[in-house]
C-alpha cells in the first residue's frame, strides 16, 4: 500500500469500486481516486492505476452477467419455444450492455485515478 505498488493499489481501488459502486452512482470514481491517491507519481500513473482498478472491478460484474445470461437464455428462452430471433437479439443487447458497462467502469475509474493523483499533489488534503 504505497507509492508505486501498482497492482496492490489497483486491487484496493477495485475493492472500493465494487463496494461504492453497489451503493452510490459513479462509485467507481471513488475506487479510482483511492488507487490514484495511493499510487502517487504523475497524472499518467494515476490514470493507469485507476483504469486497472476499473478493469479488476469489472470482473465480478462480468461473472454475475455471465450467470444471468446463461440462466435467462438457457432456461427461459429455450424452454418456452420462443423463436431464436429473440434470443439472438437478446444476446446482441447483452453484448452492447457489456460494452457500455466496461466503458463506464474503466473510464470512470481512470477519471477517479486522475482526481486522486490531483488531490494528493495539488491540494492540502492528506490521509
Amino acid at each position: 500500500m504505497g507509492e508505486g505498488e501498482t497492482w496492490l493499489n489497483a486491487v484496493l481501488g477495485a475493492v472500493v469500486c465494487v463496494v461504492a459502486g453497489s451503493i452510490v452512482p459513479f462509485g467507481t470514481v471513488f475506487g479510482g481516486a483511492v488507487a490514484g491517491y495511493l499510487q502517487g507519481g504523475d497524472r499518467r500513473a494515476g490514470v493507469r492505476v485507476g483504469a486497472i482498478a476499473g478493469l479488476l472491478a469489472f470482473l465480478p460484474f462480468l461473472l454475475v452477467a455471465f450467470f444471468l445470461v446463461n440462466v435467462l437464455f438457457g432456461v427461459f428462452l429455450g424452454g418456452f419455444g420462443i423463436p431464436r430471433l429473440f434470443s439472438g437479439l437478446g444476446a446482441l443487447f447483452v453484448g452492447i450492455a457489456l460494452v457500455f458497462a466496461i466503458f463506464y467502469t474503466v473510464v470512470a475509474s481512470a477519471v477517479g485515478g486522475w482526481l486522486g493523483n490531483y488531490v494528493r499533489y495539488d491540494t492540502e488534503f492528506e490521509l
